[in-house]
């Protein structure tokens, strides 16, 4: 069982070996994402997970994060012979980036499961959509008005109190819960950030870049990006009334391909490798270079819009990232179900 999972991890779920699997980097994300699917996809209440499911989750875990156990670096040290001589050989050690976020990955993910362990008694409940009495604590009692609420979101139980409300000590708890929630939210999308920006961007991504920023962004945005005046990436939002998920994600990735473009510009035109060492340039001469100002607007942009939408899927660019790197894909795969 267990030489079956690795090879499939191995061969990128092509178990005939013709190469026609995906990378092992998207199988080992896509694995965790499928784990946390199904352990987590249909927990939608405050409650302790399933005993079962807590032990199949960190067992299953422990199994997939093992391939990082064999990602490591080679450095020189000195070992002593039995005749008294020292010699340098190379030593293995577990790769820097790996035991420095993994662990904090794993007490996030800790952490979370402690806050569904903390609600196994409540003063709420749930019911199911379209049920007035089921699983009544007391003769009668009131639903939390959903204002909210989407019709399309049927499927979500509603949550129940009795007619007195919950008590000071039940509001305190649940706000201290949400506040160490958010600050776990918060904590993983920063390790997130870090993750993908090491990772260097694909050939084929850069290869895929427009020739034009204005061509990607589109010209909306652009004239509000050129506009005089302070930029305000909270005002150009507001004015595009993004109505859906999927037009933000097309959209950041519009924004991420031009902002690449005109870095690439930028770096063309000061014979500089570097996007830092360009920026830098231009602050120390304190020249104007329009390619750099629209490079770092759209930085903003992007940030802005990100942040809006913190549950937005990854982009093409960071997709791509994970496509060929393997340990840091698993460390980005672990992220999601944290986030």
């Amino acid at each position: 069982m267990m030489k079956e999972r690795f090879a499939k991890l191995l061969l990128g779920e092509d178990m005939s070996g013709s190469g026609k699997g995906v990378s092992t980097a998207v199988t080992v994300s896509n694995a965790i994402t499928n784990l946390y699917a199904s352990m987590f996809g249909q927990h939608q209440k405050l409650e302790p997970l399933h005993p079962e499911k807590k032990m199949m989750w960190k067992r299953e875990m422990n199994c997939l994060l093992s391939v990082c156990d064999y990602i490591v670096e080679f450095i020189p040290t000195s070992h002593s012979l039995q005749n008294g001589k020292t010699v340098e050989v190379m030593s293995s050690r577990p790769r820097p980036d790996i035991y420095i976020n993994l662990p904090a990955l794993k007490k996030l993910d800790a952490l979370l499961l402690e806050i569904l362990d903390s609600f196994k008694e409540t003063e709420f409940w749930y019911v199911e959509q379209g049920s007035m009495s089921g699983n009544s604590r007391s003769g009668s009692f009131r639903k939390i008005p959903q204002p909210q609420r989407k019709d399309e979101k049927w499927w979500l139980p509603v949550p129940c109190v009795s007619p007195e409300g919950l008590s000071d000590k039940a509001r305190k708890l649940l706000r201290q819960k949400r506040d160490s929630a958010n600050q776990i939210h918060k904590a993983a999308m920063a390790i997130n950030s870090s993750i993908l920006a090491e990772m260097e961007i694909p050939h084929t991504y850069i290869t895929s870049l427009p020739k034009c920023g204005r061509t990607s962004v589109g010209d909306t945005i652009y004239r509000y990006m050129t506009s005089g005046g302070k930029f305000s990436p909270e005002y150009i939002l507001d004015c595009l009334n993004i109505s859906s998920e999927h037009e933000a994600l097309e959209l950041a990735d519009r924004v991420e391909a031009s902002m690449y473009t005109w870095r690439r510009k930028a770096c063309a035109s000061y014979s500089k490798s570097s996007w830092e060492k360009v920026k830098q340039h231009v602050a120390e001469t304190e020249r104007v270079d329009k390619n750099v100002v629209l490079a770092e607007r759209a930085d903003r942009l992007l940030f802005s819009l990100k942040q809006r939408y913190p549950e937005l899927s990854q982009t093409t660019l960071d997709t791509s990232k994970i496509q060929y790197n393997v340990i840091k894909s698993a460390r980005t795969g672990y992220h999601l179900f944290i986030k």
